[in-house]
């Protein structure tokens, strides 16, 4: 499927510091002030959320209040230079284990987002100063007091040693959240929730605009984080807890309240960058061998099969949809750990995290969705998953459903069990046979002869495959030879057997005609 409009970039993080407010406060007990004025405290609780999205839902959307035009139009590198007064970062020098940093609005980051701290079950706004930055001028200080307001904020926390603070989440830009686990690089985002991807009449994106943090006690290796999501079509609760460990895991509590029938709409979406690699070669020179920040798209379905589909950078627009039922978990995963295989001493792909979605109750009918999106550049986002249940949302009934998110770096879907490391393929022969290899890691030799290989197309014709040891990886290569013949698009799968049972991961590729499709 191909759409006419351009699919809109999505936004990206930036790494320096870009963070807002000067806070006071004592050991014993943590004071917040950012003005004159004496803010008073707020009861608070999950409820409080809920009953403000409810309530949100029942009356006309407003867009998000946004930052002045003297913010917005700075560019990139005048942005980066406005860095957080790190002395003044919430909880920093307190017991607590964790400590609070926060953005300034600006540049892409135009939303204005309010911030509470939530202690002893009240909740107290956190405001700005024009000391709260350090900035390039005096007329950025100025205008960022006058806005009172944030973009988002990080959390830190002692994730990499038990000396330092280390980052280890954002949470900015409309719904997008990223996190790290111990020893890993920021890469693959993940969302509050996706309306209308890749639709004709173009992608809406709900924001949180409220966000609530709870603050931990000094022996607590966890913090909650509460937000309000707004959107034309739909207002939400959240509750994360999140746990930065080895791996960092998040357990999401969501309530939405839909203003509309929402026929398509995406819960816990994952948002990822692939440029080539594997399966699809560079389209230009390229001194990196593989560069992305996801490899493939994982799913356990509800009957226990694991599937692993490689991703593409097409040259147009692909949506695959995965129906299931009682889906066990997706995600977007980065299994290749190795250094030699990116060569981006900067990136460094091998340290981004996988993400992996955990239903904490059962989701019922619907399907992992996958969008590829068309891409040239490392910056740009043009992968997308997440689930899709059936019959969407609708118009007053209130929908909830939790799940977790773990930051890991590989899944081991199959316990015991081999798993594919690798993908590849040839160029076409001049019979248009096109040979594709499949590497499964701990396969024995002695094994190897009681295998047997199940593969599949939905169109074209399986010519032959062929099993042999692979010492290299202590596995196994399948060759794959198949002939599309006259399809334009054929979806393979295979799988490795020991009499009738599935002994590896279920291997899917989409292949797409070369007219269609310029990396063969």
């Amino acid at each position: 499927m191909t759409v006419n409009h351009r699919y809109p970039s999505l936004p990206a993080f930036i790494k320096a510091g870009l963070y807002a407010f000067l806070l006071f406060f004592s050991l014993s007990s943590l004071s917040l002030a950012a003005s004159a004025e004496n803010v008073k405290d707020v009861k608070f609780s999950h409820q409080t959320v809920l009953d403000l999205a409810k309530k949100l839902a029942t009356e006309p959307y407003k867009l998000p209040k946004q930052a002045p035009i003297s913010l917005t139009r700075l560019d990139a590198e005048t942005y980066q230079k406005i860095r957080f007064q790190q002395h003044a970062a919430i909880w920093g020098n307190s017991p607590s284990p964790f400590s609070i940093q926060l953005f300034a609005p600006g540049f892409l980051y135009k939303n204005l987002v309010n911030i509470d701290i939530v202690e002893s079950g009240k909740s107290v706004p956190i405001n700005v100063t024009e000391s709260s930055f350090k900035v390039p001028n005096p007329g950025i200080a100025k205008a960022l007091a006058q806005v009172g307001k944030y973009a988002g904020f990080r959390l830190h926390y002692p994730l990499n040693n038990s000396q330092d603070k280390n980052e280890f989440i954002i949470f900015q830009g409309a719904s997008y959240f990223r996190a790290v686990s111990k020893g890993q690089l920021y890469g693959i985002s993940a969302r509050g929730l996706a309306i209308d991807v890749a639709e004709p009449k173009g992608e809406e994106h709900p924001t949180f605009t409220h966000f609530w943090i709870e603050r931990p006690g000094r022996e607590q290796k966890a913090i909650v984080v509460h937000a309000l999501l707004n959107s034309k079509s739909v207002t939400g609760a959240y509750r994360f807890g999140i746990y930065p460990d080895d791996p960092t895991h998040m357990d999401v509590k969501v309530t939405l309240f839909p203003r509309v029938d929402i026929p398509h709409i995406g819960l816990a979406p994952l948002t990822s960058m692939f440029l080539h690699g594997g399966m699809v070669p560079s389209k230009s020179t390229d001194y990196r061998p593989e560069v992305h920040n996801s490899q493939a798209l994982a799913i356990t379905t509800g009957n226990n099969e694991h599937l692993w589909r490689p991703l593409n950078n097409p040259s147009s627009l692909q949506i695959s949809g995965f129906m299931d039922e009682h889906t066990k978990g997706f995600g977007l995963i980065q299994r290749d750990r190795q250094f030699v295989n990116y060569q981006d001493l900067e990136a460094h792909y091998e340290l981004r995290p996988s993400l992996w979605v955990e239903p904490i109750e059962d989701w019922g009918k619907g399907q992992v969705q996958l969008f590829e999106i068309p891409s040239n550049a490392d910056s740009n986002d043009n992968i997308v998953a997440y689930w899709r249940p059936e019959g969407g949302l609708k118009k007053g009934q209130t929908f909830s459903y939790n799940y977790r998110l773990i930051w890991l770096n590989d899944i081991n879907p199959m316990p015991g069990k081999t798993k594919i490391v690798r993908s590849a393929k040839g160029q076409p022969s001049e019979d248009g046979n096109r040979v594709m290899i499949i590497d499964f890691s701990h396969i024995s030799v002695e094994q190897l002869k009681r295998l047997s290989i199940n593969a599949s197309s939905n169109h074209g014709k399986i010519v032959k495959t062929k099993l042999i040891a692979n010492p290299n990886i202590d596995g196994a290569r399948v060759f794959l030879t198949f002939n599309p013949e006259n399809a334009d698009v054929a979806e393979l799968r295979l799988q490795l057997m020991n009499k009738n049972t599935p002994i590896s991961e279920t291997w899917l590729y989409r292949w797409i005609k070369p007219s269609l499709f310029t990396g063969e």
